[in-house]
């Protein structure tokens, strides 16, 4: 380490202090870069777990730069007040010059503080949706879904959003505190049809596909109780009944899990269609055209003058 000094002294011509601290923060580079490169080298052989090895990557990578900074800050500022002068003077500027970059790095701190959403979560920041897939310091990816395809399935591009964006819209996610999503399926039955038989039918089938569910989120309230004001008193399915201007509107509301929505309403609609091909008097609605033939069907005053 001398030798380097001294060739930088007397070869580059740079002065002996500073050619010292040169040598010093390129050490501190080094042996930060090593330790990093060490501990996601034994992680990596450790585990084969994704989310484990993403997490000590980001970590790692995170507390290098933070150290590297702290340390060679402190080689070169010779002094607490010196830092503190140099802070005061670049500050203002900084806080002008990079708005969105500061905003962006205030939505980091939130999500790394707050963790308001984690890796693997499905969100909804303002009009985007899809499944938080990296988080940076300036931005997190999502896997989108939604969009043109329907039932939350993914459409397959990545959407890069600004961590800044967390401070004005909302974020919706759709698994923290609680873990399942009610879902509910209209159905439209004829007004000539035996609506109460049809109602039995879609709740025996609702109750098939989601009881399962029931107690799992009974007791995943009774978890989040403790985080959240979330209360529900049933989790059991129902079917609720209205009328439309083509018939009686049936809909069965369920409890589900946000990824398999499209993959339970398909196995719910099927159940459905065989059951109601079953039931001779029941039968789906449709807007339809009444066709009125007063010479076949005769006339209201035309009869008020027979009587």
């Amino acid at each position: 380490m001398t030798a380097i000094i001294e060739w930088l002294s007397t070869s580059m011509g740079v002065e002996r202090d500073v050619a010292l601290k040169l040598v010093a923060s390129a050490t501190v580079l080094l042996l930060l870069w090593a330790s990093r490169t060490l501990t996601i080298r034994i992680v990596w052989r450790r585990t084969d777990d994704i989310r484990t090895r993403y997490s000590v990557r980001k970590i790692a990578s995170y507390t290098s730069v933070g150290l590297g900074i702290l340390i060679i800050g402190r080689i070169w500022l010779t002094g607490f007040q010196t830092f503190i002068t140099f802070a005061g003077l670049v500050s203002a500027g900084i806080a002008i010059a990079l708005k969105d970059t500061l905003a962006n790095i205030a939505g980091w701190v939130f999500i790394v503080w707050r963790r308001p959403f984690v890796l693997g979560d499905r969100i909804q920041v303002g009009e985007l949706r899809g499944d938080v897939i990296d988080i940076r310091v300036f931005q997190f990816s999502l896997l989108e879904v939604g969009g043109w395809v329907e039932a939350d399935q993914s459409t397959g591009r990545v959407v890069h959003v600004p961590n800044g964006m967390l401070m004005s819209a909302p974020l919706a996610n759709y698994g923290a505190g609680f873990e399942y999503i009610w879902n509910e399926i209209p159905v439209l039955v004829t007004f000539e049809s035996d609506w109460r038989k049809a109602k039995d039918i879609l709740l025996k089938i609702a109750e098939r596909h989601a009881e399962n569910l029931s107690e799992k989120a009974a007791e995943r309230i009774r978890e989040t109780s403790k985080r959240f004001m979330i209360f529900y008193q049933t989790f059991t399915p129902t079917v609720y009944t209205s009328v439309k201007d083509s018939g009686v509107l049936l809909t069965i509301r369920y409890l589900c899990r946000p990824r398999v929505r499209r993959g339970s309403a398909q196995a719910i609609w099927e159940d459905i269609l065989d059951r109601f091909a079953e039931a001779p008097d029941v039968d789906f609605a449709y807007p339809t055209r009444r066709f009125y033939d007063r010479a076949a069907e005769g006339s209201v005053k035309g009869g008020d003058e027979e009587q």
